[in-house]
This record gives C-alpha cells, sequence and structure tokens, in this order.
C-alpha cells in the first residue's frame, strides 16, 4: 500500500493534473504527501548579470518563487486533510531527473506521481524528459499523469 506519495511540482498545468491525482490517492490510501519543488539556478540568468546581483537578487528572488509555489500546494491539500509537507531542492547542474529518484529513494516515497508532457519523436529526443528517466530509474512505482489524456477507445 501507498504510505509516502512524492509528487514533483513546477506550477505546470501537468503538474497541477498530477498533484490532483496525488491527492486523490492520499484519500484513498491515507497517504503522506511531499511536495518536490527542483529549482535550477542557471534558468533564472541570461549570464551577463554580475556574481553580486546573482547571488544578492536573483537567486533569492528564484528560491522565494518555489517556496511560494511549495506553500500554494501545500495548503491546497491540507484543506482536503491530507497530511502534506514541501521540499525546495536546487540544481546546481544535477540534473532534475538524477534529484528526483535520489530524493523518492532517501525519503522513502512509496510512489512517485508527476505530470508528463507526452513529447514524442524529435521533441523528445531533443529536448528530453525528465518523466522518462524518473520512471526509467526510480526503484519504486511511478504514475505518470498527461495534461490531455487522450479519451479512452469504445470497447465495443
Amino acid at each position: 500500500m501507498y504510505t509516502h506519495i512524492l509528487v514533483p511540482i513546477d506550477g505546470s498545468p501537468t503538474s497541477d493534473r498530477a498533484l490532483a491525482e496525488a491527492a486523490s490517492l492520499a484519500q484513498l490510501t491515507g497517504a503522506q504527501v511531499r511536495l518536490l519543488h527542483v529549482m535550477d539556478p542557471v534558468t533564472h540568468t541570461r549570464g551577463f548579470e554580475r556574481p553580486e546581483t546573482y547571488s544578492q537578487d536573483i537567486l533569492p528572488q528564484a528560491r522565494q518563487a518555489g517556496q511560494t509555489l511549495l506553500d500554494a500546494r501545500r495548503e491546497q491539500l491540507a484543506q482536503q486533510g491530507i497530511a502534506v509537507d514541501t521540499q525546495l531542492l536546487e540544481s546546481l547542474g544535477a540534473s532534475v531527473a538524477r534529484l528526483v529518484v535520489e530524493h523518492a529513494a532517501q525519503w522513502p516515497a512509496s510512489v512517485i506521481v508527476l505530470g508528463t508532457q507526452g513529447r514524442r519523436g524529435l521533441e523528445r529526443m531533443l529536448m528530453g524528459s525528465d518523466a522518462e528517466q524518473i520512471a526509467r530509474h526510480a526503484s519504486m512505482p511511478v504514475l505518470l499523469v498527461r495534461q490531455n489524456a487522450a479519451p479512452a477507445p469504445n470497447a465495443t
């Protein structure tokens, strides 16, 4: 049975849909949910900022934005009576997928629930897929949730 549900979030509609699935699962099983946001500090720079500007202004704003996201989603689940906590990580050059898998093992999560864009073909090859890498390397079950899941074919 699932007792610890890890939900990596980024604020996207796909991430929010995964959060809703995790909330339903937590209500069914009585599991604790941990919301995880991995912040990549490099994405918050253009490369032209002075180091002190980056460390004193940009990085703290990025951390605050990540924490604000976590706090809002935590409150959303808490209002549903779900036991929830949060974790903010900085990637510092490590892949998001690797950090999620490592955190899931350390916590320890019994399942990871995350959104996926469902990229295929050239787009997946060029952009990669954190969700795919998490599913490949995690030692626990991974539930992938698509934003716009295709309707099930009619079985007649």
